[in-house]
């Protein structure tokens, strides 16, 4: 795929960021949900939903070589589905969607991130308890970064 300065892949990282930003707003435009481009050593996968909120995707916890719980660890993480500002909370001054200690249920938002101002709701795409909020308020993301880790719920322990 051709960009106007170069070709996907050899461009600097400013190039790239603008090149995704064009891909998002143009799966906004024409309704595409999914998309995943690969060329040389370079993959974007983006996905989304209608009305251009965005989906998350978790990746599973890690357990420790060294110390590896007698439990298999069950965390994982929801990630930046894109480059943007992260915030907690729907507006300054109000609570956070989601705290350490809070049950999220699947389509749960979680937070929302501000790119190319557009507010893009984050959603949980798992069922869990919130264990750890990764990153700050207004913090800015790239995509991947994670955002809130998520254990397994109190239900499914019982």
């Amino acid at each position: 795929m051709s960009t106007g300065s170069g070709t996907l892949g050899n461009e600097s990282s400013q190039e790239l960021i603008e090149t995704v930003r064009n891909l998002i707003s143009m799966m906004g435009k024409g309704g595409i949900t999914e998309l995943d481009l690969s060329t040389g050593d370079l993959s974007i996968r983006l996905r989304g939903h209608g009305g251009g909120v965005t989906v998350v995707t978790a990746t599973p916890g890690t357990i420790a070589q060294n110390d590896a719980p007698s439990r298999p660890d069950t965390s994982f993480d929801i990630t930046a589905p894109m480059i943007g500002t992260f915030y907690s909370a729907p507006t300054p001054g109000e609570a956070p969607f989601v705290q350490v200690g809070d049950d999220v249920e699947v389509g749960q938002v979680v937070g929302i991130i501000e790119a190319m101002k557009i507010m893009n709701e984050i959603i949980a795409d798992q069922a869990g308890v919130v264990v750890e909020v990764l990153v700050e308020n207004a913090q800015a993301v790239e995509y991947g970064s994670p955002l809130i880790r998520l254990g397994e719920s109190s239900d499914a322990l019982a």
